[in-house]
């Protein structure tokens, strides 16, 4: 499940990507994110370790944002011979996921990151969820016009897959991306949904399915509530999810996750 190649037009794109979640020390992680703080982001090379392991068990993309210390991991990593698509995220910003200002985000040097990410393996730009979510959809119409400039298939990251969703397709040209990247779990975490019962699940894939982009699934594990077991099952029988990304905290963690989504 989630292991074979993703073609679309003239790009590949491995199914699973590696999530750097854990590795910018992520506030949504709660207590955790002073961990990972110190075991992952203020230490590149044990990133780069878990970028190493889960190369080896299979993983042949990286979701990656413009920031030094995870390109400097990165680096480390490709230096070992972990040569990963990259899925860059262009325009993430140092704002508090918590408690977001939409204005702040929109400030970010975003052309710099399209031009830093044209230098990679790069098959797939995607805006960040606090761009997209400020619904400038002016601004964010020249990003993604910019990346398709730049060659890379282009698309767009939301925090609220349910609201955004439906704004997107009253004000943004559905021309000018390609891909999708949603919050998306069995128990609706980090999702602008309360609750999940069959009648919410079955309205939010006919949303999904409307919009007509490939969906990329992430926060799989619902920032770690979730075993990897319970994540996978559930994913074995939805059908209209075309690649996920998954972070992993540690070089454990990518062995033992990674052998198990292959067992699925």
């Amino acid at each position: 499940m989630f292991l074979e190649d993703f073609k679309y037009g003239d790009k590949v794109i491995p199914q699973t990507i590696l999530g750097y979640g854990p590795f910018m020390a992520e506030p949504y992680f709660g207590h955790r994110s002073r961990i990972y703080q110190i075991d992952l982001y203020d230490n590149p090379q044990n990133i780069a370790d878990v970028i190493v392991e889960s190369y080896e068990n299979g993983i042949r993309a990286i979701n990656l944002v413009n920031d030094s210390k995870l390109l400097k991991a990165y680096d480390i990593a490709s230096n070992q011979g972990c040569k990963m698509k990259v899925i860059a995220t262009i325009g993430k910003s140092d704002v508090d996921y918590l408690n977001p200002n939409y204005e702040v985000a929109k400030e970010v040097d975003w052309d710099e990151d399209i031009k830093l990410f044209s230098s990679y393996d790069c098959p797939l730009m995607l805006v960040d969820e606090f761009i997209t979510d400020g619904y400038d959809w002016k601004l964010t119409s020249k990003i993604l016009s910019e990346i398709k400039n730049a060659g890379s298939l282009s698309g767009l990251v939301t925090a609220f897959p349910s609201r955004t969703t439906d704004l997107i397709k009253e004000n943004l040209d559905l021309n000018l991306f390609d891909f999708y990247m949603v919050p998306f779990n069995s128990i609706s975490y980090m999702m602008d949904i309360s609750a999940f019962n069959s009648a919410q699940r079955e309205d939010f894939k006919q949303k999904l399915l409307d919009l007509n982009k490939n969906i990329i699934a992430t926060r799989i594990l619902a920032a770690g509530v979730l075993k990897p077991k319970e994540a996978f099952e559930f994913f074995k029988n939805i059908d209209y999810i075309d690649l996920i990304t998954m972070g992993v905290a540690s070089v454990e963690e990518a062995r033992e996750d990674f052998k198990l989504l292959k067992e699925y």
